[in-house]
Parts: structure tokens; C-alpha cells; sequence
């Protein structure tokens, strides 16, 4: 758990009253929805490439431990050496390994969300590494000594003015500028420098074909490209839900990735790497690590129903378009992975009694189910999870810690009542009688907080049956 102290009612409210935040929300998510919306303007072809999207990822976790057997065997034909990780703990553990065996003090990083969840940079500080965040927004919130807010773009909290503000106050001799090619040029200046003095480059993994073991890393901005080739050793990282079955298989999901992710049709870089640098070869990393990361996710794997998490691209479109992640950030979740994904993958990873809070983070409106771009049904995914925080013979993590006596009770009671007719029609006349009386305590006062306390009817629906007879019978 990220946050020791996480109270996710309390980081609500403290958000909604951020204007700015909600200010700076709105407009990059507007923007975001836009862009997606142009490059999948034909709603046909969208469904095709989901339903395509969506068979790859299934038909990849139906065979999951034998394609990752066979990605490991072909890695390790072609000179990467493979490692599993069964824990966030035993994968930094291996990279640090890695690093010392190399006497290496300074990792370079392209994003990666698992790093994030190994909380990799903390990690290796405290054993004297330093790790730079060479991706512009993950380079912000270094600055900032934050985490990221969104899963692709991870500084979308902020906006220009505290950019600015935050260059000019961390990085030594710059002046303020509010130019944002003046911004990008000192973040370039910057971060070439630490290209050369990084000993080690670190990256994520989006796709890894099973097939030849080539690992498929999209990105913008040219430093991932920097972080794979320009260290003489490489690492990357990966949760094992990642692999495909084919080389052909990775095309559909990249259009489905960068259109979801930022409206593009494909990304400015591409990167398909097989193996280490050969002879003859003027550049690329002489050592190439893969670390394989479970961290709960084989437990997933082996529930029909909640494998389906593990379809996910990483996308991030179903924060863009979720009602509540649009109106709190990502901070507010209080996990590495916030929004609807995060609703469904971090309570299954970290346990519903630590992170099941985040469940009721959803009106179920479905759309973020709309949009995903590979089919999960994400609200049908939330409502097992909040449904195993009150069974004790769930099978998730925690299920049943929601469980109390007193709500245990209440539902007896309303069984017995529906049970015996006399019985309820005793309750549903003392109800009309006296139901006004209810004292706003316990469950109603937390219901009436923002809702209009119920008012009973003086007559059942029965009573005003028999009265009135039924119209248009």
C-alpha cells in the first residue's frame, strides 16, 4: 500500500475542494476525449478492432503459463536473460542485484507503470541508486516528489504555470519561463545529460511476442529509444499478463493502444526489441535483462471471471471518460493504478480489506466499460468485487470484510418479514405510521447526508389496490 494512512472518503472530499485540480481535470480531459474521437470516427471499424482486440488478449490468458514459458525460451535463444519475480520486493531486489553486479549508481527510466508498482525508485535510494524519471511527465512529478496521477500521462494534474514554477525552483539555473518550447528545451538539456551518465537504462514493456521474444515498448518522446540503447545494460520490467501469442498480434493492439491512449494512429516511436547488440552493430545495450513480474496476478489468472482484468493495454481511456476520476485525479485512489482499471486490478492485488474502498468509486454507468478498448466489463467486475466485501465465502483477497452484524441482522429481518404475509403487513403499517419518526442516526444519516430522508406511505400498495381497483387491467 502506497498510503499507510489511505482514507479514500477523506482524499475525496480534500480533492473536491481543489478547484485547480478540477480546473486542470477538465480541460486535459476534454482534450483527450476529443483526439480519440477523431481517429476512431468510424464506429464500425472501432467495434471490429475491439472485438479483434479483445480475442488476442483472451486466447493470450487461455494459454498463459505455456506462452510464457515459450517467450522465456526464445528470449534466452536470443541472448536476453530472463527473470521471475514472484513479489514487487524479489523484482527490485533482481534489478538491484543487476546493478551492483555492474557497479552501476545511476538508472535511467522510461515509463513503467510496473516500476511504479515495485515503487522501484524508493527502493533502490534507499541502497544509495538514483533513479531519473527521463519521460517528461514522470520527470515532473520527480521534480515534484509526486506520484503519477494517470497512467499515461502522469503529470495531467498540473498545468503550465506550475510547471514553470517547478523548473525554475528545482532544476539549478533556470530561469521562469512560461514558454512551453523554452519548458521543453530545458527538460531536453536536462535529461541528455543524464542519458550519458545513466549506467543502466530501465523500461516498460506494452506487448512481449511469445513467438520470437520480442519485447514491444510505444512511446513518444524518444527516451524510452535512450533508456534501451544508449546504457551499455538494459532491464526491462513487466507484469506477466503482457505477452502475446504472435508477432502479429501486437499491430491491432498497438492502434488500439495509441488511439485510446492519446488519439493517435501510432505513436512516434516503436520499439521491437529482440535481443542484445551484435557484432558488427553500432549501437543497442550489450546486456539485456527481462524481469517478470507476478505480484498477484496468477491468482487473478485462475478465476474465469476475474482474469478478464488482465486483458487490459494499459490505455488509461477509462480514467479519461470516468465521471468520478475526472472530478478527484488519480492521487485520491491512493494506489499506483487509479480510476476504473484501478477500481477493478489494485483490490485484487493489494486485498479488498486495504484497497476494496476504491469499489465504491463508481456510479456504474457503464462507461467505461464503452470504451475499453480490448472489452472489459469493468462495472460488472466492481460490482463482484463490492459483492465479495460482504461474502466470507468469497475468494478474493479480504472478501467479507464490509460484513457487520447489524447489517446481517437488518437483512434477516426484511427476509422474515417478506416471509410471513401478517407480518409484513404489520410493518408496512407501522412503517406509514411512524416511518417519519426514523431518527437520522447510523446508516440514514450517512444516507440522508446527501439524500432526502424517505417518507413512507400511509397506505400500502396493497390497501390502495383494494380501494381503487387496478385502471387498464
Amino acid at each position: 500500500m502506497e498510503n499507510k494512512k489511505f482514507n479514500f472518503k477523506e482524499n475525496t472530499a480534500q480533492a473536491l475542494l481543489d478547484s485547480r485540480l478540477r480546473k486542470n481535470l477538465k480541460f486535459a480531459m476534454g482534450a483527450m476525449i476529443q483526439k480519440r474521437r477523431a481517429v476512431f470516427s468510424n464506429a464500425q471499424e472501432l467495434e471490429k478492432l475491439r472485438v479483434l482486440g479483445n480475442s488476442i488478449r483472451r486466447r493470450a490468458l487461455s494459454k498463459l503459463p505455456e506462452l510464457l514459458e515459450k517467450l522465456e525460451n526464445k528470449c534466452t535463444e536470443n541472448g536476453i536473460i530472463v527473470h521471475w519475480a514472484e513479489t514487487t520486493n524479489q523484482a527490485c531486489e533482481i534489478v538491484l542485484e543487476i546493478m551492483q553486479k555492474h557497479k552501476a549508481d545511476k538508472l535511467v527510466k522510461g515509463k513503467s507503470m510496473v516500476s511504479e508498482e515495485m515503487h522501484l525508485n524508493k527502493f533502490l535510494e534507499q541502497h544509495g541508486i538514483e533513479a531519473i524519471e527521463t519521460d517528461l511527465g514522470e520527470f515532473i512529478i520527480q521534480l515534484a516528489g509526486e506520484t503519477p496521477s494517470h497512467i499515461i500521462v502522469p503529470a495531467i494534474h498540473k498545468n503550465k504555470d506550475e510547471i514553470s514554477k517547478l523548473f525554475h525552483e528545482k532544476i539549478p539555473g533556470t530561469p521562469y519561463t512560461e514558454e512551453v518550447e523554452e519548458l521543453n528545451a530545458i527538460a531536453r538539456k536536462t535529461l541528455r545529460k543524464m542519458f550519458y551518465e545513466g549506467h543502466v537504462g530501465l523500461s516498460g514493456v506494452n506487448m512481449a511476442a511469445a513467438e520470437t521474444g520480442t519485447l514491444c515498448l510505444v512511446e513518444n518522446e524518444g527516451n524510452g529509444r535512450m533508456c534501451t540503447t544508449v546504457p551499455p545494460v538494459h532491464i526491462a520490467v513487466m507484469g506477466l499478463e503482457k505477452v502475446v501469442e504472435k508477432l502479429e498480434d501486437i499491430p491491432p493492439l498497438i492502434r488500439l493502444l495509441t488511439g485510446s491512449a492519446t488519439g493517435q494512429l501510432i505513436t512516434t516511436y516503436v520499439n521491437m526489441i529482440t535481443s542484445p547488440r551484435k557484432a558488427g552493430e553500432k549501437d543497442g545495450p550489450k546486456e539485456i535483462h527481462l524481469v517478470i513480474l507476478d505480484n498477484g496476478r496468477s491468482k487473478i489468472l485462475a478465476d474465469p471471471q476475474l482474469r478478464q482484468t488482465l486483458q487490459c493495454i494499459r490505455c488509461g481511456t477509462c480514467l479519461n471518460h470516468c465521471p468520478v476520476y475526472t472530478r478527484i485525479g488519480g492521487h485520491a485512489y491512493g494506489f499506483v493504478y487509479p480510476g476504473p482499471i484501478g477500481k477493478i486490478l489494485t483490490p485484487q492485488m493489494e486485498g479488498l480489506e486495504k484497497a476494496g474502498a476504491m469499489t465504491t468509486a463508481s456510479s456504474l454507468c457503464n462507461a467505461c466499460e464503452e470504451v475499453c478498448p480490448v472489452k472489459i466489463p469493468i462495472p460488472e467486475l466492481i460490482r463482484r468485487l463490492r459483492n465479495e466485501s460482504y461474502d466470507l465465502n468469497g475468494t478474493v483477497q479480504g472478501h467479507g470484510y464490509k460484513k457487520h452484524f447489524m447489517e446481517t441482522a437488518a437483512w434477516k429481518a426484511w427476509e422474515l418479514v417478506n416471509r410471513i404475509p401478517a407480518l409484513n403487513a404489520a410493518s408496512t403499517k407501522m412503517a406509514g405510521l411512524f416511518g417519519h419518526m426514523l431518527p437520522k442516526a447510523g446508516p440514514l444519516k450517512e444516507w440522508t447526508h446527501t439524500r432526502t430522508k424517505p417518507v413512507f406511505a400511509q397506505k400500502s400498495l396493497h390497501e390502495t389496490v383494494k380501494e381503487q381497483g387496478v385502471a387498464h387491467e
